[in-house]
């Protein structure tokens, strides 16, 4: 075990990172999770794009259904284990550190709040992901128990949570490991948990208050959402009140009366993280935010830019490492162009505060 005090140089690798989505994780497409998608959808120059764009992690989603789907005899397939391993020394050789990050669809995890059994399997996976990643380097190799639990039970969360750090301390005494609160991981149930007794762990919140900007016409947002396409940032009183006019669902105007309530700005979002720097001081942990970011199909792009500008800077101010949701996904920093190939997106590079990046 390292000392308590090292964790926090082990946190500072993981100031400014980017989420490697759909790509060991939410692939909903053909052919699914097969090793002709794992080799075409991320290639070298992406992972050479992220370093030159000046992240110094990433974060990798990794599903654990078809892990479990692949297990012979309660032993996870050592093909696909080869795989991820594989990829996160390339990632490594990039000069950056990584998050590895279990990160089921929800099917899974409303079985994990359910049934003792898939609780059972899932402590066991962590076990054996935890055996196969204990030899890569423990100061650039990360381990997140689980993505936004929706267990929905604070309390069972941080028992199971605690329980699966010991299984994984079993098996790799070295790694840092990073422990979230309940539901989607949000400030509040970050505050709920009582930190297993390691001297090795982070703890990690999310932030993509409120949903009515950051998640305006996201599919799988509530249908009020769909309302909020065009909601510009920061909150404007005059700008809503015109906004609000013609809308009649109850759930959205409430919504956007809130958003102006709070006044969502720069200042906001430095108040807003407080709770959790006090909790984190209070318990001895650093403090990192691995997803925040907004959706980029219906926000004004003015705004979109403003509010990763005044997100990232308020977590930096703060000494929050951070991760931004996502690489090229709807969230993209580097979006795909109508060739289909991925160029960073100078405007939200810089309004993250990293480096430019020059487009051949």
């Amino acid at each position: 075990m390292i000392q308590h005090s090292a964790v926090f140089d082990r946190a500072a690798r993981l100031r400014r990172g980017v989420n490697l989505s759909h790509w060991f994780s939410q692939v909903y497409w053909e052919p699914g999770y097969t090793a002709g998608h794992f080799d075409a959808y991320i290639r070298e120059n992406d992972l050479a794009l992220v370093a030159d764009m000046g992240f110094d992690h990433v974060r990798l989603p990794i599903a654990c259904e078809p892990l479990l789907a692949g297990a012979t005899g309660g032993m996870l397939p050592r093909d696909y284990l080869d795989r991820i391993l594989r990829n996160i020394v390339r990632l490594i050789g990039h000069g950056l550190a990584v998050i590895i990050d279990v990160h089921p669809e929800d099917p899974f995890k409303r079985e994990l709040a359910a049934s003792p059994a898939t609780a059972e399997a899932f402590v066991d996976l962590w076990r054996q992901l935890a055996a196969a990643i204990a030899p890569l380097d423990p100061e650039r190799v990360f381990l997140e128990i689980l993505n936004e639990p929706c267990i929905n039970d604070a309390a069972r969360w941080n028992d199971l949570q605690n329980t699966t750090v010991a299984a994984i301390r079993a098996e790799a005494p070295l790694n840092t490991l990073i422990i979230s609160g309940d539901k989607c991981s949000p400030v509040p149930e970050l505050l709920k948990l009582t930190p297993p007794d390691d001297g090795n762990v982070i703890a990690n919140f999310h932030l993509y208050d409120p949903i009515a900007f950051t998640h305006q016409g996201a599919s799988w947002s509530p249908p009020w959402a769909m309302l909020t396409k065009g909601l510009t940032y920061p909150a404007d009183a005059a700008f809503v009140a015109e906004f609000m006019r013609g809308i009649t669902d109850a759930n959205a105007l409430r919504h956007l009366r809130e958003y102006v309530e709070i006044g969502w700005s720069a200042a906001t979002y430095h108040a807003f993280v407080q709770p959790a720097v006090a909790w984190a001081e209070r318990h001895g942990l650093p403090l990192t935010c691995n997803e925040f970011g907004v959706y980029r199909d219906f926000s004004p792009r003015a705004s979109r830019l403003a509010w990763l500008r005044d997100v990232s800077g308020a977590l930096a101010d703060n000494g929050i490492g951070w991760t931004m949701w996502d690489y090229s996904g709807c969230f993209a920093v580097a979006p795909r162009d109508d060739a289909g190939v991925r160029a960073p997106d100078v405007e939200v590079v810089a309004a993250l505060g990293l480096r430019p990046v020059a487009v051949s």
